[in-house]
């Protein structure tokens, strides 16, 4: 089976498992009953898993509490001020890969897209297919793939938000770029062309200081972006982000430790936390009692 194929596969039965604890949390199901659940064996659950995660599912479910979550949250703050202290104009770290970005123009974003020839592709990630698309200066569009959509659907949305451009299938660039963005590092900066008002491209430029494995509040997020007090125009923002994963808004949470409202469902907000998690410094995740007893 090819990479993808694998990353395909592998995604749909972690969120699956995902999904299936949150919906038993009370319940705690044991490595048994997901596995069953993901029609595995006990051995080849927990195999699957610590391949794609680098950990147990048990360490993984500890990042997802509500108690990790909140010690998150205050160990970031001192952090995330010395990532925001640096700057917005200079590229940001993701994993191994460098982003660097370009705002389009105010009459650029007034035009919707005319004169822009976009290139798009359909891709397997390890969280699932996306759609990607791309401009002339970079990245503008990464999107997943919701449950039971088809790629028409998908890609007719993707389109709304550049409506006068002309769009090209290109799954060679765009494959190039996947591999680049979910495949390793890099040596130049991938590039993201960013769409959206003032506001919103102040979010997620202060968005993009928030390093992998750390989590920040709306309030904060406000705060960086020099709005304080504008949280709730904050989640706007992040639910207009265009750019998955890149512009990290997974990494976004209330202030109580609770993940919800992300645009691509809970499920893979979850797996996208605690896969960064995971590959953080291997610091142990809290182990409180509303983890699921999975070994």
């Amino acid at each position: 089976m090819s990479r993808n194929g694998r990353w395909e596969r592998t995604y749909d039965r972690i969120a699956r498992a995902i999904r299936y604890i949150d919906e038993r949390r009370l319940e705690q199901p044991d490595l048994d009953a997901v596995a069953r659940h993901v029609h595995l064996s006990p051995y080849h659950f927990q195999r699957l898993f610590t391949d794609w995660a680098g950990v147990t599912p048990k360490r993984f479910l500890g990042f997802l509490t509500v108690a990790h979550a909140r010690r998150a949250l205050a160990e970031s703050a001192s952090v995330l001020d010395a990532a925001l202290d640096a700057g917005l104009s200079g590229p940001s770290r993701l994993h191994d890969l460098f982003v660097a970005h370009e705002a389009a123009t105010p009459g650029e974003v007034k035009a919707r897209g005319a004169g822009l020839d976009i290139a798009w592709g359909f891709h397997a990630t390890p969280f699932g297919r996306c759609l990607l698309l791309a401009s002339p200066r970079g990245i503008c569009g990464l999107s997943f793939l919701d449950e039971g959509e088809s790629r028409d659907e998908a890609l007719a949305r993707a389109m709304a938000d550049w409506p006068a451009a002309r769009f090209v299938a290109d799954p060679e660039r765009t494959g190039d770029l996947v591999a680049r963005a979910f495949g390793g590092g890099a040596d130049v900066p991938l590039r993201l062309h960013l769409s959206g008002t003032n506001f919103q491209i102040k979010v997620w430029e202060a968005l993009l200081r928030v390093p992998p494995g750390r989590l920040i509040s709306y309030g904060a997020l406000a705060r960086a972006a020099g709005c304080p007090g504008a949280a709730r125009a904050v989640g706007n923002a992040l639910a207009a982000n265009p750019i998955a994963v890149l512009i990290p808004c997974h990494r976004v949470i209330r202030g109580t430790g609770a993940f919800e409202g992300y645009r691509w469902g809970p499920a893979r907000r979850k797996v996208l936390v605690g896969w960064e998690a995971a590959r953080m410094l291997g610091e142990e995740p809290s182990q409180s009692p509303s983890t699921s007893r999975m070994e």
